[in-house]
């Protein structure tokens, strides 16, 4: 239903940039809290892109449509960013329910803290792309945000940090767009179970080395051009990263 990852990087300010892609072979029906391709409705692909922590522009959407774009990607999808490397995406599986994470926790925060607007938070951000091989309801599929985002929760604390998520954090999650309509995502559900197994694995795991901001890491060499895309697919079993 939905291709491996594709690693790829795209030429910005003289610096080559990750970039993370998945292809629907067929219509998804999806749920999303990711700025492009937000809300529930059928989807076609999903992308990932790293920005630098600094990122401030103030039209992501349409900066992630014109990435779509340049790699091909036609019809509606989601797109989703993050300052981490998202070649560091860790993918786990169980009981037919796959998931992708790119976790990055240098902005921990609890979610009913009081707020703090002197402080510009950076772009840290754990995105979860998630993959149901049912076709969940609308109420299901809502139910199945509460679940992963609570399953991200349990393993943030379960790695010693007082904290719920980042400020950014945003989860999506795919199902066959036809088929028997499953109603329920809950935690103690039939597909909710393993999703929270799964997405509790993968933040687990992503968060259990320290992921150094895209951004603070050493500038190659490379002419200012073009944006341009070099395709290579992630190498390794996606349940072992």
């Amino acid at each position: 239903m939905l291709s491996e990852p594709i690693l790829t990087t795209r030429t910005e300010d003289g610096r080559d940039v990750p970039v993370l892609y998945w292809r629907a072979a067929r219509p998804l029906y999806a749920v999303s809290s990711a700025p492009l391709g937000g809300g529930i409705g059928v989807r076609r692909w999903v992308v990932n892109a790293t920005v630098p922590m600094s990122y401030h522009r103030d039209d992501p959407a349409d900066h992630l449509a014109g990435l779509a774009d340049q790699l091909g990607l036609d019809g509606p999808g989601v797109g989703l960013l993050t300052g981490v490397d998202v070649a560091e995406v860790v993918s786990r599986a169980d009981s037919g329910v796959r998931v992708w994470a790119t976790v990055g926790l240098g902005t921990p925060v609890q979610a009913a803290a009081p707020a703090t607007p002197a402080v510009v938070e950076p772009v840290g951000t754990v995105n979860i792309v998630a993959l149901v091989p049912v076709r969940l309801g609308d109420a299901a599929l809502v139910n199945a945000v509460a679940t992963a985002t609570e399953a991200k929760t349990q393993a943030i604390v379960e790695l010693g940090l007082p904290a719920t998520g980042t400020p950014t954090d945003a989860v999506t999650v795919l199902c066959p767009a036809d088929g028997p309509v499953d109603p329920y995502g809950g935690p103690r559900s039939r597909w909710g179970a393993p999703l929270a197994r799964a997405v509790h694995a993968a933040v687990l795991a992503g968060g259990a080395h320290e992921v150094v901001p895209w951004s603070d890491r050493p500038r190659p060499e490379v002419s200012p051009g073009s944006v341009h895309f070099n395709r290579s697919a992630i190498p390794g079993s996606p349940a072992d990263r």
